[in-house]
């Protein structure tokens, strides 16, 4: 409720925008807290995002409720140029879906009996390819945490199972002792939406897991009892920030200083599972994607990778090159 009060008082106070719009926005915000539970942040967005399309429908003579369609549109368009305004697609595609979503509910509310946002076509966002380290670089991250202190032998283990199972942040701070299982390899992984998934583990990391809790963990959690894995130096349960300066720290270390974060080791893992010949849909389940295109967005081999597997499987392929750039075509 606090959350409404404050977006209420900053809807109040804005002059630009006459009373009426106003009160459509401020009853489309409260629809949005106590029906749809949004966040402080979404609603703050939005409430920018409608007093922007208010001014600009005044600047025209226009209301909420006389607006058209290509009213919406010259909005959307004036965004992208002019008067110094080069907003991203992301904003834009957040300004678009706040209208649709503004004027599904004047319409429900009887306020219009027409959609001007209906035949609006969102911009696609652009998905920027993650960052991925190269092996050379993933060795060198790894082989950072040298010694054998408590703490650089959970450092090796973290890094070595983050890079082996591919886990998020919030996978791994939250890993338990009773989710893993040297033997047989695998750990139990909880993903979004309390989905659980068994991730396989590979020997180097097993390696380093079994040194960490024989040797590491219990001089860190000093004889007290607690379920997580990875813990501080106070024994406590790991930090989102902890886990944050421990990577850090050694790519640092490593040279790799501003190339990574935690999760480009998640990134990581599946770009060179996929490289190494795995297939799409195991890969898939191992991250807990609940949607293989967004696991495809790790398909982004090199063009020299991809030739070097097109010539090793295509029967018909160039197999041999001479040294002016001439080929063999292979028997079949």
């Amino acid at each position: 409720m606090a959350e409404l009060v404050d977006v209420v008082a900053t809807v109040a106070n804005s002059p630009e925008v006459n009373s009426r719009f106003e009160h459509l926005v401020l009853d489309f915000l409260a629809y949005l807290e106590f029906e749809r539970g949004l966040s402080r942040n979404t609603l703050e967005a939005y409430r920018g995002d409608l007093l922007q399309f208010g001014r600009f429908l005044q600047s025209r003579a226009r209301t909420a409720e006389t607006a058209e369609g290509s009213d919406v549109a010259e909005f959307l368009g004036s965004l992208t140029g002019g008067s110094g305004q080069h907003a991203s697609p992301a904003t834009i595609h957040r300004k678009s879906a706040c209208l649709r979503s503004f004027y599904r509910h004047l319409r429900r509310e009887g306020v219009r009996d027409s959609d001007p946002t209906a035949a609006l076509s969102a911009p696609r966002r652009g998905r920027r390819l993650p960052h991925v380290l190269t092996r050379g670089e993933i060795s060198k991250l790894l082989d950072q945490p040298a010694g054998d202190d408590p703490a650089d032998l959970r450092d090796r283990a973290l890094l070595e199972v983050m890079y082996a199972c591919g886990l998020r942040a919030s996978e791994v701070i939250g890993l338990e002792l009773a989710d893993i299982d040297l033997e047989a390899q695998v750990l139990r992984a909880r993903g979004k939406g309390a989905k659980e998934r068994l991730v396989p583990i590979g020997s180097t990391a097993v390696q380093a897991v079994a040194a960490y809790l024989e040797r590491g963990r219990p001089e860190l959690v000093h004889g007290r009892p607690e379920r997580q894995v990875f813990v501080n130096f106070r024994g406590s349960m790991l930090t989102r920030q902890g886990l944050y300066k421990i990577v850090q720290r050694h790519a640092v270390q490593a040279g790799l200083e501003g190339k990574m974060s935690p999760h480009t080791l998640r990134h990581t893992f599946a770009t060179h599972l996929l490289a190494g010949g795995c297939d799409l849909r195991s890969v898939q389940e191992m991250l807990g994607h609940a949607d293989v295109a967004t696991t495809q967005l790790y398909t982004h081999l090199s063009s020299e990778r991809l030739k070097d597997v097109y010539f090793k499987a295509h029967p018909r392929a160039v197999t041999a090159r001479g040294p002016r750039g001439s080929a063999r075509r292979a028997a079949s």
